[in-house]
Protein backbone atom coordinates (compact mmCIF):
# COMPACT_ATOMS: atom_id res chain seq x y z
CA UNK A 1 0.00 0.00 0.00
CA UNK A 2 2.72 2.65 0.96
CA UNK A 3 4.59 1.32 -2.20
CA UNK A 4 1.55 2.34 -4.19
CA UNK A 5 1.23 5.62 -2.99
CA UNK A 6 4.79 6.48 -2.82
CA UNK A 7 4.48 5.50 -6.83
CA UNK A 8 1.27 7.32 -7.07
CA UNK A 9 3.15 10.40 -5.56
CA UNK A 10 5.98 10.01 -8.15
CA UNK A 11 3.15 9.97 -10.86
CA UNK A 12 2.15 13.52 -9.59
CA UNK A 13 5.41 15.11 -9.49
CA UNK A 14 6.41 14.00 -12.54
CA UNK A 15 3.31 14.96 -14.38
CA UNK A 16 3.24 18.53 -12.73
CA UNK A 17 6.63 18.89 -14.38
CA UNK A 18 6.20 17.66 -17.53
CA UNK A 19 3.56 20.33 -17.71
CA UNK A 20 5.08 22.95 -16.06
CA UNK A 21 7.72 22.99 -18.27
CA UNK A 22 5.50 22.26 -21.59
CA UNK A 23 5.52 24.42 -24.28
CA UNK A 24 2.33 25.49 -23.76
CA UNK A 25 3.03 26.55 -20.01
CA UNK A 26 6.56 28.51 -21.91
CA UNK A 27 4.30 30.24 -23.83
CA UNK A 28 2.01 31.66 -20.80
CA UNK A 29 4.94 32.49 -18.80
CA UNK A 30 7.01 34.67 -22.11
CA UNK A 31 6.61 37.92 -22.74
CA UNK A 32 6.39 37.21 -26.77
CA UNK A 33 3.12 38.27 -27.44
CA UNK A 34 3.68 38.33 -30.90
CA UNK A 35 4.32 34.67 -30.57
CA UNK A 36 1.53 33.68 -28.13
CA UNK A 37 -0.89 35.23 -30.58
CA UNK A 38 0.12 33.09 -33.29
CA UNK A 39 0.44 30.37 -31.49
CA UNK A 40 -2.87 30.91 -30.24
CA UNK A 41 -4.53 31.13 -33.66
CA UNK A 42 -2.28 27.51 -33.99
CA UNK A 43 -4.52 26.16 -31.03
CA UNK A 44 -7.49 27.38 -32.25
CA UNK A 45 -7.68 26.23 -35.82
CA UNK A 46 -6.44 22.39 -34.05
CA UNK A 47 -9.97 22.98 -32.34
CA UNK A 48 -7.79 22.70 -28.91
CA UNK A 49 -10.09 25.92 -27.05
CA UNK A 50 -9.32 25.61 -24.11
CA UNK A 51 -5.46 26.53 -24.44
CA UNK A 52 -6.40 28.90 -27.52
CA UNK A 53 -8.59 30.77 -24.75
CA UNK A 54 -6.11 31.26 -21.85
CA UNK A 55 -3.71 32.96 -24.47
CA UNK A 56 -6.20 34.89 -25.71
CA UNK A 57 -7.46 35.87 -22.25
CA UNK A 58 -3.04 36.60 -21.72
CA UNK A 59 -3.75 39.25 -24.49
CA UNK A 60 -6.88 40.64 -24.33
CA UNK A 61 -5.52 43.82 -22.04
CA UNK A 62 -2.03 43.45 -24.35
CA UNK A 63 -3.57 43.99 -27.62
CA UNK A 64 -6.58 46.61 -25.92
CA UNK A 65 -5.53 49.01 -28.57
CA UNK A 66 -4.43 47.38 -31.61
CA UNK A 67 -5.92 46.06 -34.70
CA UNK A 68 -5.97 42.28 -33.50
CA UNK A 69 -8.11 44.16 -30.47
CA UNK A 70 -11.09 43.05 -31.21
CA UNK A 71 -10.13 39.96 -33.37
CA UNK A 72 -9.10 38.35 -29.94
CA UNK A 73 -12.48 38.91 -28.41
CA UNK A 74 -14.20 37.40 -31.02
CA UNK A 75 -11.35 34.15 -30.93
CA UNK A 76 -12.22 34.25 -27.49
CA UNK A 77 -16.10 34.26 -27.62
CA UNK A 78 -15.81 31.03 -29.72
CA UNK A 79 -13.55 29.44 -27.70
CA UNK A 80 -16.20 29.57 -24.57
CA UNK A 81 -18.86 28.52 -27.79
CA UNK A 82 -17.24 25.68 -28.08
CA UNK A 83 -16.76 24.89 -24.95
CA UNK A 84 -20.15 25.45 -24.42
CA UNK A 85 -19.65 28.29 -22.14
CA UNK A 86 -22.66 29.96 -23.43
CA UNK A 87 -22.78 33.24 -20.90
CA UNK A 88 -18.77 34.15 -21.45
CA UNK A 89 -19.13 33.14 -24.72
CA UNK A 90 -22.09 35.82 -25.23
CA UNK A 91 -20.07 38.38 -23.08
CA UNK A 92 -16.80 38.86 -25.44
CA UNK A 93 -18.78 38.58 -28.43
CA UNK A 94 -20.85 41.59 -26.99
CA UNK A 95 -17.44 43.33 -25.93
CA UNK A 96 -16.72 42.74 -29.51
CA UNK A 97 -19.41 45.66 -30.93
CA UNK A 98 -19.35 47.57 -27.66
CA UNK A 99 -15.47 48.21 -27.50
CA UNK A 100 -15.20 48.31 -31.13
CA UNK A 101 -18.59 49.52 -33.34
CA UNK A 102 -16.38 50.08 -36.37
CA UNK A 103 -15.09 46.46 -36.30
CA UNK A 104 -15.87 44.18 -39.29
CA UNK A 105 -16.58 41.36 -37.09
CA UNK A 106 -19.32 43.24 -35.37
CA UNK A 107 -22.09 41.93 -37.38
CA UNK A 108 -21.32 38.26 -36.66
CA UNK A 109 -20.13 38.88 -33.04
CA UNK A 110 -23.48 40.70 -32.21
CA UNK A 111 -25.34 38.13 -33.54
CA UNK A 112 -23.79 35.28 -31.93
CA UNK A 113 -23.76 37.50 -28.51
CA UNK A 114 -27.54 37.06 -29.15
CA UNK A 115 -27.49 33.64 -30.09
CA UNK A 116 -25.36 32.52 -26.87
CA UNK A 117 -27.89 34.11 -24.46
CA UNK A 118 -30.79 31.99 -26.71
CA UNK A 119 -28.69 28.90 -26.13
CA UNK A 120 -28.06 29.79 -22.20
CA UNK A 121 -31.81 30.58 -22.12
CA UNK A 122 -33.95 28.08 -19.22
CA UNK A 123 -36.09 25.75 -19.23
CA UNK A 124 -39.83 27.03 -19.39
CA UNK A 125 -40.32 26.06 -15.33
CA UNK A 126 -36.75 28.23 -14.33
CA UNK A 127 -36.44 31.94 -14.01
CA UNK A 128 -36.91 33.52 -17.71
CA UNK A 129 -35.11 36.82 -17.04
CA UNK A 130 -32.22 35.08 -19.49
CA UNK A 131 -34.87 34.52 -21.99
CA UNK A 132 -36.37 38.41 -21.60
CA UNK A 133 -32.62 39.07 -22.15
CA UNK A 134 -32.27 37.12 -25.24
CA UNK A 135 -35.30 38.29 -27.36
CA UNK A 136 -34.19 41.14 -26.27
CA UNK A 137 -30.69 41.25 -28.06
CA UNK A 138 -32.28 39.50 -31.14
CA UNK A 139 -34.85 42.30 -31.57
CA UNK A 140 -31.79 44.50 -30.85
CA UNK A 141 -29.78 43.01 -33.98
CA UNK A 142 -32.99 42.73 -36.09
CA UNK A 143 -33.55 46.39 -35.37
CA UNK A 144 -29.52 47.51 -36.47
CA UNK A 145 -29.20 44.64 -39.53
CA UNK A 146 -32.63 44.76 -41.08
CA UNK A 147 -30.95 43.56 -43.84
CA UNK A 148 -28.71 40.59 -42.62
CA UNK A 149 -29.01 37.07 -44.23
CA UNK A 150 -29.62 36.08 -40.13
CA UNK A 151 -32.93 37.56 -40.04
CA UNK A 152 -35.16 35.13 -40.77
CA UNK A 153 -33.05 32.58 -38.46
CA UNK A 154 -33.13 35.36 -35.56
CA UNK A 155 -37.29 35.62 -35.71
CA UNK A 156 -37.65 32.10 -35.28
CA UNK A 157 -35.50 32.32 -32.36
CA UNK A 158 -37.41 34.67 -30.84
CA UNK A 159 -40.95 32.90 -31.70
CA UNK A 160 -39.09 29.84 -29.66
CA UNK A 161 -38.34 32.02 -26.81
CA UNK A 162 -41.54 33.46 -26.59
CA UNK A 163 -43.10 29.54 -26.60
CA UNK A 164 -41.24 29.45 -23.61
CA UNK A 165 -42.74 32.31 -21.80
CA UNK A 166 -46.09 31.77 -23.09
CA UNK A 167 -46.08 27.94 -21.76
CA UNK A 168 -44.41 29.52 -18.50
CA UNK A 169 -47.72 31.73 -18.36
CA UNK A 170 -50.02 29.04 -19.07
CA UNK A 171 -48.39 26.71 -16.80
CA UNK A 172 -48.43 28.37 -13.81
CA UNK A 173 -51.84 29.28 -14.48
CA UNK A 174 -53.17 26.45 -14.88
CA UNK A 175 -51.57 25.24 -11.88
CA UNK A 176 -54.21 27.00 -9.63
CA UNK A 177 -56.80 25.06 -11.40
CA UNK A 178 -55.02 21.75 -10.63
CA UNK A 179 -54.60 22.66 -6.87
CA UNK A 180 -58.13 23.47 -6.49
CA UNK A 181 -58.42 27.66 -6.50
CA UNK A 182 -60.48 28.54 -8.97
CA UNK A 183 -61.08 32.10 -8.46
CA UNK A 184 -57.39 32.88 -8.71
CA UNK A 185 -57.20 30.80 -11.63
CA UNK A 186 -59.56 32.46 -13.48
CA UNK A 187 -57.84 35.76 -12.88
CA UNK A 188 -54.01 33.94 -13.41
CA UNK A 189 -55.86 32.38 -17.13
CA UNK A 190 -56.81 35.62 -18.25
CA UNK A 191 -53.89 37.28 -17.53
CA UNK A 192 -51.91 34.84 -19.42
CA UNK A 193 -53.75 35.70 -22.20
CA UNK A 194 -53.75 39.27 -21.82
CA UNK A 195 -50.25 38.87 -22.30
CA UNK A 196 -50.13 36.38 -24.86
CA UNK A 197 -53.14 37.17 -26.57
CA UNK A 198 -52.36 34.44 -29.38
CA UNK A 199 -50.82 32.36 -27.69
CA UNK A 200 -50.94 28.36 -28.98
CA UNK A 201 -52.84 27.13 -25.54
CA UNK A 202 -55.59 29.59 -25.78
CA UNK A 203 -58.26 27.14 -27.22
CA UNK A 204 -57.49 25.02 -23.64
CA UNK A 205 -56.77 28.37 -21.68
CA UNK A 206 -60.36 29.80 -22.64
CA UNK A 207 -61.54 25.91 -21.77
CA UNK A 208 -60.13 26.31 -18.31
CA UNK A 209 -61.39 29.61 -17.72
CA UNK A 210 -64.78 28.11 -18.52
CA UNK A 211 -63.99 25.38 -16.14
CA UNK A 212 -62.76 27.08 -13.13
CA UNK A 213 -65.74 29.59 -13.26
CA UNK A 214 -68.01 26.31 -13.25
CA UNK A 215 -66.31 24.62 -10.36
CA UNK A 216 -65.72 28.53 -8.40
CA UNK A 217 -69.45 28.77 -8.57
CA UNK A 218 -70.35 25.46 -8.06
CA UNK A 219 -68.24 25.37 -4.70
CA UNK A 220 -69.95 28.75 -3.56
CA UNK A 221 -72.65 29.91 -0.80
CA UNK A 222 -76.05 29.91 -2.12
CA UNK A 223 -76.31 33.19 -2.06
CA UNK A 224 -73.43 34.09 -4.76
CA UNK A 225 -74.07 30.70 -6.47
CA UNK A 226 -76.46 32.11 -9.26
CA UNK A 227 -74.56 35.45 -9.76
CA UNK A 228 -71.65 33.03 -10.46
CA UNK A 229 -73.28 30.75 -12.57
CA UNK A 230 -74.38 33.88 -14.94
CA UNK A 231 -70.25 34.45 -15.44
CA UNK A 232 -70.25 31.37 -15.95
CA UNK A 233 -72.69 31.00 -19.33
CA UNK A 234 -70.48 34.27 -20.32
CA UNK A 235 -67.44 32.36 -20.17
CA UNK A 236 -69.24 29.66 -22.15
CA UNK A 237 -70.39 31.78 -25.50
CA UNK A 238 -66.39 33.46 -25.18
CA UNK A 239 -65.44 29.12 -25.67
CA UNK A 240 -67.72 28.27 -28.17
CA UNK A 241 -67.84 31.65 -30.14
CA UNK A 242 -63.80 30.79 -30.59
CA UNK A 243 -63.88 27.29 -30.87
CA UNK A 244 -67.16 25.68 -32.08
CA UNK A 245 -65.55 22.82 -33.09
CA UNK A 246 -63.40 22.09 -29.56
CA UNK A 247 -62.04 18.81 -28.22
CA UNK A 248 -63.48 20.30 -24.84
CA UNK A 249 -67.10 20.98 -26.08
CA UNK A 250 -68.98 18.13 -24.54
CA UNK A 251 -67.63 18.75 -21.57
CA UNK A 252 -68.01 22.54 -21.99
CA UNK A 253 -72.01 21.30 -23.22
CA UNK A 254 -72.43 19.45 -19.63
CA UNK A 255 -71.25 22.54 -17.74
CA UNK A 256 -73.69 24.64 -19.60
CA UNK A 257 -76.27 22.31 -18.99
CA UNK A 258 -75.62 22.72 -15.32
CA UNK A 259 -75.24 26.35 -15.07
CA UNK A 260 -78.63 26.99 -16.95
CA UNK A 261 -80.44 24.32 -14.69
CA UNK A 262 -79.01 26.25 -11.78
CA UNK A 263 -80.06 29.76 -12.66
CA UNK A 264 -83.39 28.45 -13.13
CA UNK A 265 -83.63 27.27 -9.45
Amino acid sequence: MKKHLKNLLLIVIASTFFFSCSPFQKLLKSNDYALIYDEAIKYYEKKDYFRAQSLFEKLENIYKASDKADKILYYLGYCYYYQRDYMMASYYFRNVGNRYPLSQLREESDFMAAYCSYLDAPDYSLDQTSTYMAIDQMQAFINRYPKSSRIKQCNEIIDKLRHNLEKKAFEGAKLYYKIGDYKAAVIALKNSLSEFPDSRYREETLYLILKSSFLYAQNSVPEKKIERMMKTLKEYDIFVSEFPNSSFMNDAQKIYAIAKQTIKI
